[in-house]
């Protein structure tokens, strides 16, 4: 078996279906950060900044949407969740924060990612779409 003539370096994006684009924007730029890199509204695209990666927004009724199939749902999600490592993690910050907005606050623990195990904090997007939020590598 070869290895791939490439190495891995990050993760440069992620790709969410969106049934109000609009919402989401507001949520990942007001609430977690995010700034807008780009947007391509002829195919339904807004692309945000989110540290070295991308999060890319798309319409499920714009073009690029309607080649995905039914839009998100009760019965179905258009992805599992997207994992944003932070600096600095204060816990307590951090919940005050996504509760001042609203945001829908879920489990926290220590779970391995990336870096290692470290403190994690998962909470929902306007659509439902879980996000952690994972601080440093324990010591």
């Amino acid at each position: 078996m070869s290895e791939p003539p490439f190495t891995l370096r990050q993760i440069d994006h992620v790709v969410i279906r969106a049934r109000d684009p609009a919402a989401l924007e507001a949520f990942y730029c007001d609430v977690l950060g995010c700034t807008v890199e780009r947007r391509q509204d002829g195919i339904g695209l807004v692309q945000l900044r989110a540290g070295a990666s991308l999060i890319d927004l798309v319409d499920v009724d714009g073009k690029l949407g309607r080649m995905g199939g039914a839009a998100p749902g009760a019965e179905g999600h258009n992805m599992d969740h997207l994992c944003l490592r932070v600096d600095p993690f204060d816990r307590e910050a951090i919940v005050a924060h996504l509760q001042a907005h609203g945001a829908t606050v879920g489990e926290f623990g220590s779970r391995y990612g990336a870096e290692g195990d470290g403190p994690s904090q998962y909470l929902q997007d306007p659509e439902g779409n879980v996000v952690e939020l994972k601080g440093p590598p324990d010591a």
